[in-house]
């Protein structure tokens, strides 16, 4: 089923990713209520017009793909973009719900590397290694944050489901362009059942 999505993105590095995703939503992207070519330029207007703009474009999703690129940190709106999405907010006599969130992880020059690592334990388990010093604050403090006895996918090494374990959850680029409705269906469900996750919602 389709969602109601917006793309939040860094422009100057991401904005092509941004243009692939949404042509990989195929019929979808008619539900899509982000950027296009077609948006107004906001680049000399106030901060207030910029945030009024984008609350306008936020409000009414129900699930947000931040594009994790290397830069991304340096958004002057990228987190307060993941923050909205999460709050339930207010606007015109309708309140917003907090919506799914799923990252897509640019790659660049070919692969991964640049955030992504494995590790092998002694247990014998391959553990996937993010660098969270190139994640801005609410994205790691919406990792590995499933609550409950059996919250982890590996009980002896203790980690998480890389797609069930963290409210936002971080898909190569490669895996979520395959099949997008698998990876934001799965945001939306965890929307769903956002109880079951220790959800931060401030930056």
């Amino acid at each position: 089923m389709a969602r109601k999505t917006f793309i939040a993105y860094k422009y100057s590095e991401a904005q092509h990713l941004r243009d692939v995703i949404i042509d990989a939503l195929g019929d979808d992207a008619t539900y899509y209520r982000g950027e296009t070519a077609d948006s107004p330029d906001l680049t000399n207007t106030t901060v207030e017009n910029i945030k009024n703009n984008l609350k306008e474009m936020l409000h009414g999703t129900s699930v947000t793909i931040v594009v994790i690129s290397p830069n991304l940190k340096y958004s002057k709106w990228v987190d307060w973009e993941i923050e909205y999405s999460l709050k339930e907010i207010t606007r015109e006599d309708k309140t917003s719900r907090t919506n799914g969130v799923v990252g897509v992880i640019q790659k660049v020059n070919g692969n991964y590397e640049w955030l992504v690592g494995n590790e092998k334990r002694d247990d014998g388990c391959s553990v996937r290694i993010i660098d969270s010093s190139l994640l801005y604050k609410i994205v790691n403090d919406n990792r590995y944050n499933l609550k409950g006895d059996n919250k982890y996918a590996c009980k002896t090494c203790k980690t998480f489901s890389q797609l069930d374990g963290s409210y936002i959850a971080l898909i190569e680029e490669d895996f979520f362009l395959s099949d997008p409705e698998k990876y934001i269906e799965n945001a939306y469900a965890k929307s769903e059942n956002k109880d079951n996750y220790e959800i931060s919602k401030q930056r």
